[in-house]
């Protein structure tokens, strides 16, 4: 499958480097014309640079996606470009440099933070382009969420495995809200792929035995690329998945 999106407009959270990253080439590749968002600013030229190398065509704009006086002038300048939005990839998320702690020494503002960033997000994005989508009758919502949303996070850190839950517990109530227009939506749940400085600092954390014990874990014995997921996103947001939605898959290599 190699889908064509030439025509489309999709918009890509957290596309400075990792999955956003090879998501937006994913697209920009196919004939998209690629909105990249995040808040780092020089890896997010990177991937405009990417795109552009790669025949596409890509706008990088610095959004933080916690704030949604930043989130919705963004979709109305994409509306007043291209008049249309046929994706959004709410990929922006993370543990924002945080570590597993007790519970007992968890403060509020940590907890909150990594909710706002994987959960908060995902809803401001899905609110500021609902209206559009449904005046078109049409158009694809994909989260991404991860194997802590599903079970237990690996970095121990209480608010990253609560908030990608919630995210897939949204994915599913806004597949039923918003599917009498057209409109799916859809969920990814990643399992460990060195995409980032953060998982290649958790990973070194690892050392041989644990990073050895990790891959034994997965049934095919190796880890994921961010391309692998990107391949999930593609698939999501083309039509041959015009009859899914409120689903997760899990892109994980078999657990």
């Amino acid at each position: 499958m190699n889908p064509d999106f030439g025509g489309q407009t999709a918009i890509v959270t957290g596309a400075a480097h990792g999955f956003g990253r090879a998501i937006s080439l994913a697209f920009a590749q196919r004939g998209a014309s690629v909105w990249a968002c995040d808040v780092v600013e020089a890896e997010l030229r990177e991937t405009e640079e990417l795109c552009r190398a790669a025949g596409g065509a890509c706008a990088g704009r610095v959004v933080d996606v916690r704030d949604k006086r930043a989130v919705d002038p963004l979709v109305a300048e994409v509306m007043a470009s291209t008049r249309r939005i046929d994706v959004l990839v709410n990929n922006a998320g993370g543990v924002l440099g945080q570590v597993g702690r007790p519970l007992e020494e968890v403060t509020p503002v940590q907890w909150q933070d990594i909710f706002d960033v994987n959960v908060t997000g995902a809803f401001y994005l899905s609110q500021a382009v609902a209206p559009h989508m449904k005046a078109a009758r049409a158009g694809r919502i994909i989260n991404i969420s991860s194997g802590a949303g599903l079970g237990i996070s690996l970095t121990g850190i209480q608010a990253y495995a609560a908030a990608k839950a919630a995210q897939i517990g949204l994915t599913r109530q806004l597949a039923h809200e918003l599917g009498p227009w057209g409109i799916t939506v859809n969920n990814i749940a990643p399992g460990f792929v060195r995409s980032n400085p953060t998982t290649e600092r958790q990973w070194e954390s690892y050392g041989e035995e644990g990073q050895r014990a990790l891959v034994e874990r997965i049934a095919l014995r190796r880890l994921g690329t961010p391309e692998d997921i990107a391949y999930g996103v593609l698939f999501f947001a083309s039509g041959q998945a015009n009859w899914i939605t409120g689903q997760v898959i899990s892109i994980d290599g078999g657990k």
